[in-house]
């Protein structure tokens, strides 16, 4: 995956915000992947993926329907951008590992 900036969290949190609570953990996992996956396409093939970018979190987020971006006294989106966060720091601890 490309570098993490502000602006993926927040286009992502976006994403979470704009589907049901139940459905979020699996996004979240999802956009991840799909941003891996997007990256490792870039490299090998010089080209952006068809489906998902350009490898930044930002990319797979903006293929989805994003709420408004409130601000940090929306809890919900607080919640969004944290399960964002914490899903980022599982995946750059299981890259290590590998």
């Amino acid at each position: 995956m490309r570098p993490v900036l502000h602006g993926d969290i927040s286009a992502a949190a976006r994403a979470l915000l704009a589907v049901p609570l139940p459905d979020r953990d699996r996004l979240s996992c999802d956009m991840i992947a799909e941003a891996e996956l997007a990256d490792q396409h870039v490299a090998k093939t010089g080209r952006l993926h068809p489906l998902f970018g350009n490898g930044s979190l930002m990319a797979v987020a903006n293929n989805r329907p994003l709420a408004e971006e409130p601000n940090f006294g929306d809890l919900q989106y607080c919640q969004c951008f944290e399960m964002v966060l914490r899903k980022l720091i599982r995946f750059h601890i299981t890259q290590r590992r590998s």
